[in-house]
């Protein structure tokens, strides 16, 4: 697969995985209070955990299957 993530798309990527990684594994923890309307802690944690590691992943690898599916690419070719 190419790939179809560079420039700023991916440097967000990588800040947003992180903080949102660090701020689940922290409200999962009980350091930080994430939780939001009707959802529980334990749950919201998990939430951010998850999409902060797909996001940091798609910034590591630069190949993002939405992307794909939607015909988006934001390297220069």
């Amino acid at each position: 697969m190419q790939p179809n993530v560079g420039g700023t798309d991916r440097t967000v990527r990588l800040g947003l995985g992180i903080i949102l990684l660090a701020l689940g594994v922290a409200g999962y923890a009980g350091l930080v209070w994430v939780a939001v309307g009707p959802l529980p802690q334990f749950l919201t944690s998990v939430l951010l955990a998850l999409i902060g590691a797909v996001l940091l992943v798609t910034g590591l690898t630069r190949q993002c299957l939405i992307n794909r599916l939607l015909g988006v690419d934001t390297t220069r070719r």
